[in-house]
């Protein structure tokens, strides 16, 4: 575990935490049934700003899969238990795992089909095709007033917006890793074409990204798998 990286990490989910729960705008009447319509695709009369958001919040724990099952591989913590957990509390469920993981540059042993598909580059295609028609329909037909007032009033939304910008900036987190996954830890101008161009820049390198290199397993690794059989 890198001890520099898990305070900071740390440091930032306590504070986002404290600031969700305790300093953000207050809960607003209408806001169970909001977060009900956009479950259910109940969408008239809703800002398409706030619709594009909320899905696209579905999209970025689909990002984050795509690097999160292949790095969770031969971690002691449960990557996909963060990764689902992302789906319903965004960067508060994967930021404890972005703290307390261990690097993680080679992978060792062979895919199975779950993670041949999280290393897929159809998934990346798809997440970019997804984001492109979420922003385009979001700040096409948004309205950006509506959304200004309902970010400074609402806390659901205002809490949303935040962690859409936490999910997005903190990508790099695993980039440097899964690049050396896949040889491609010397191009350094990759990770920063990445890095300042959230969450697009992601998305382009899941689709563009070759196949993670698999590593033999060591004598020790073989013997330690027999062992659980």
């Amino acid at each position: 575990m890198n001890t520099s990286r898990a305070i900071a990490i740390g440091l930032i989910w306590l504070s986002f935490s404290i600031y969700a729960f305790v300093f953000a705008p207050p809960n607003q009447p209408d806001t169970f049934d909001l977060i009900t319509q956009l479950s259910s695709g109940n969408w008239d009369e809703i800002n398409p700003l706030i619709i594009a958001l909320f899905n696209v919040m579905g999209i970025l724990p689909l990002m984050y899969g795509a690097i999160l099952f292949t790095d969770g591989h031969r971690q002691k913590l449960p990557a996909w238990a963060f990764s689902t957990g992302s789906f319903f509390l965004g960067a508060f469920a994967l930021m404890p795992y972005l703290a307390l993981r261990r690097d993680n540059p080679t992978f060792t042993g062979q895919k199975n089909w779950w993670l041949k598909w999280q290393d897929s580059r159809i998934l990346g295609t798809l997440t970019l095709i997804a984001l492109i028609v979420l922003f385009g329909y979001g700040f096409s037909q948004g309205d950006w007033a509506d959304y200004a007032i309902r970010f400074q009033s609402d806390r659901f939304i205002h809490v949303m917006s935040l962690d859409f910008c936490a999910l997005s900036l903190l990508f790099p987190t695993l980039l440097k890793d899964d690049l050396a996954r896949r040889g491609l830890a010397e191009k350094k101008w990759i990770f920063w074409a990445i890095a300042l161009t959230p969450p697009f820049g992601m998305a382009i390198y899941l689709t563009l990204r070759p196949a993670t290199i698999e590593q033999p397993l060591t004598e020790t690794e073989q013997t330690q798998e027999m062992a659980q059989v």
